[in-house]
């Protein structure tokens, strides 16, 4: 049993086992995907996700079906590779050139040397407003 309010498109929900609320629309993520950046880069799966472009190793911009309202959204990516023996985990690095329409990031491997590789499996969300 759903409980809450609306107020202009707004739908508040009742916390669990709380009274207090949350806005369901700022809670939710309004993109997100899973894909692979070795070899050719292709959604497994997504929402709001409409191309990725392959711009160079470990150099992927993610292109939105439905822009974001600004530049302020949070962008969070995480991936994974085998590198040499070990299992790597890559981090992103933003070179700022991210939009209302897309993200460009790069992924690097989290020990320190920054070193830029293509990641077998990215997985993205976006959390912000839509335009």
């Amino acid at each position: 049993n759903l409980k809450g309010s609306t107020t202009g498109g707004s739908i508040n929900v009742l916390g669990e086992g709380t009274s207090k609320t949350t806005n369901l629309q700022q809670g939710l993520a309004k993109a997100w995907c899973q894909f692979n950046q070795d070899s050719t880069q292709a959604f497994r799966d997504s929402l709001n996700m409409a191309t990725i472009t392959d711009n160079a190793t470990g150099d992927s911009t993610l292109t939105y079906t439905n822009n974001m309202n600004n530049t302020t959204y949070a962008f969070v990516q995480s991936g994974s590779q085998q590198i040499g023996t070990a299992a790597g985990h890559c981090s992103y690095q933003t070179d700022d050139q991210s939009t209302s329409q897309s993200n460009k990031f790069r992924s690097v491997t989290s020990d320190g040397n920054q070193t830029v590789f293509d990641a077998e499996s990215i997985h993205a969300a976006l959390h912000g407003d839509l335009a």
